[in-house]
């Protein structure tokens, strides 16, 4: 009888080991399914390559990522957060400028991928997808690779940060929300409610303290199409501590990338300070992901794809009727005035500051000692590039003019709203304009930039405010009121 006990104990002990061990197993299992289990994204994103280039992640969602049913619900919680210009603004992420074509879940450049749960990021389509329109009644024609002149970067990230110290960015809030839009089965609420939900409101205000120089009243915002990118590699990749120095520039077009040939002395980045293609399309997209990449093979994939689309990708051509006699005209004035440097053997290297005159607040965002220790940072990643140029910088890059009616507005810093403007003297240059409206100025070339619309949807442009000043770049200032306007239907053409 003992025997038959001590057997059935012993079976026992071993039944509950089993049942143990398989409820940590099926734990383990479920922790990684909900929570790190990777999903391929939809076909539809890889159906042509401008899809992949707008929607395709990069990515970004494992240390970027915000949980998806929290990103959707953030309009409804915290809709006073959503500015333009100081003012609430309706209609949610359309208040941040974002190009969003019809139909579509989210914005161009928002991705949206499955690790665990579902999580939305960024790649480089949010901010280089170019918005126009013919008129104000027509609908939006989206290019993809150009600069994205209407998105708003700086209020992006400081809507994430001011959303998670406000007391509503709570799980009785938010899982209230949620639950009003989806239905989430019991596991998911569950995680939502005690892990996602702290866990992301922990991550965000993490950020506040390497993003407090966004909120410094010394300095002006960005505006609609601008960042401050140098001083954004500082504070993140770096960690720097904070300075005094403010550069914005206009976000940039990167089409057409195979014109650049770093070893003919041709440098990216506005102050030239990146050798190649390839060094800054890394450094972009590290910068995306705000963190070394989870899977560095994965990412050098994708850096691949991005550098080969990117170098093929032609610059779009004007949309409207050209007056080919006219533009004829312009080509001799081009050729007398601005083809030694924007078509030459000069075009995409370093101009001296004296000798384009143009504000510099640029070029003091960003030194040798930093460029050193950022290039240092990648390669302790296991990531080989020729990086970042390890000079100090001495003025900026000569521009390529393709596509250059589409890129407005003008000189690095973006204060001279049209081409025509920047014909004129600094003096007689607009000081005040309104930045991101996006209906198309033929005559001038570049975008409306005053009027009710304008006012209402853009930003205000000081350019006597830090950062922003237009002077510099007076070449062709004296030309004739004729020869000026054959040169813009001229420069219309490239």
């Amino acid at each position: 009888m003992q025997s038959g006990v001590q057997v059935s104990r012993s079976a026992l002990l071993r039944a509950g080991l089993g049942v143990l061990l398989l409820s940590l197993v099926a734990g383990a299992y479920l922790g990684w399914s909900r929570g790190f289990r990777e999903e391929p994204q939809p076909a539809w994103v890889f159906e042509s390559a401008e899809a992949r280039f707008k929607y395709g992640s990069i990515g970004a969602e494992h240390d970027a990522g915000v949980p998806y049913w929290i990103f959707y619900v953030l309009p409804r919680v915290f809709p006073e957060k959503f500015r333009q210009d100081g003012q609430i603004a309706p209609g949610g992420y359309a208040a941040l400028g974002v190009a969003w074509e019809e139909g579509r879940e989210l914005p161009v450049g928002f991705t949206k991928k499955t690790i665990g749960f579902p999580r939305v990021a960024n790649n480089c389509a949010a901010c280089h997808t170019t918005s126009y329109r013919e008129s104000a009644d027509s609908n939006p024609v989206f290019v993809i690779a150009g600069a994205g002149h209407t998105v708003n970067i700086q209020n992006f990230f400081r809507l994430l940060i001011d959303c998670a110290k406000d007391p509503r960015f709570d799980a009785d809030i938010l899982m209230a929300e949620i639950n009003r839009v989806t239905e989430l089965d019991v596991i998911d609420k569950l995680l939502y409610r005690f892990l996602i939900i702290p866990i992301t409101k922990k991550r965000l205000l993490e950020r506040e303290a390497q993003f407090a120089w966004l909120y410094r009243p010394d300095f002006p915002d960005w505006g609609r199409g601008r960042d401050d990118a140098m001083n954004l590699t500082k504070y993140f990749m770096i960690r720097a501590p904070m300075d005094d120095t403010f550069g914005p520039t206009d976000i940039p077009a990167i089409w057409n990338l195979g014109k650049y040939h770093w070893d003919k002395g041709q440098r990216l980045n506005y102050a030239g300070d990146s050798h190649d293609v390839h060094s800054v399309v890394i450094d972009s997209a590290l910068g995306v992901l705000g963190a070394a990449p989870a899977d560095k093979a994965d990412f050098l994939r994708q850096v691949k794809w991005l550098e080969d689309y990117l170098t093929q990708q032609p610059p779009p051509k004007y949309p409207f009727p050209v007056d080919a006699a006219r533009a004829a005209a312009g080509k001799p004035v081009f050729d007398a005035h601005c083809a030694s440097c924007h078509a030459s053997e000069r075009t995409g290297m370093p101009l001296p500051l004296a000798e384009v005159g143009t504000d510099r607040g640029r070029l003091d965002s960003w030194n040798k000692a930093a460029a050193i220790k950022a290039n240092a940072t990648v390669a302790a990643m296991g990531i080989e590039r020729r990086g970042l140029v390890e000079e100090d910088l001495i003025g900026y890059k000569i521009p390529f003019l393709d596509g250059i009616w589409l890129r407005a507005p003008y000189l690095h810093n973006g204060s001279v709203p049209t081409l025509r403007d920047l014909l004129e003297p600094a003096a007689e240059r607009p000081k005040v304009f309104w930045r991101g409206y996006d209906v198309f100025d033929r005559t001038k070339v570049g975008f409306v930039t005053d009027g009710d619309e304008a006012r209402r949807t853009g930003t205000r442009m000081d350019t006597t405010e830090k950062g922003g000043g237009n002077q510099g770049h007076e070449f062709g200032t004296g030309l004739s009121g004729g020869d000026k306007a054959a040169l813009l239907e001229y420069l219309k053409t490239l």
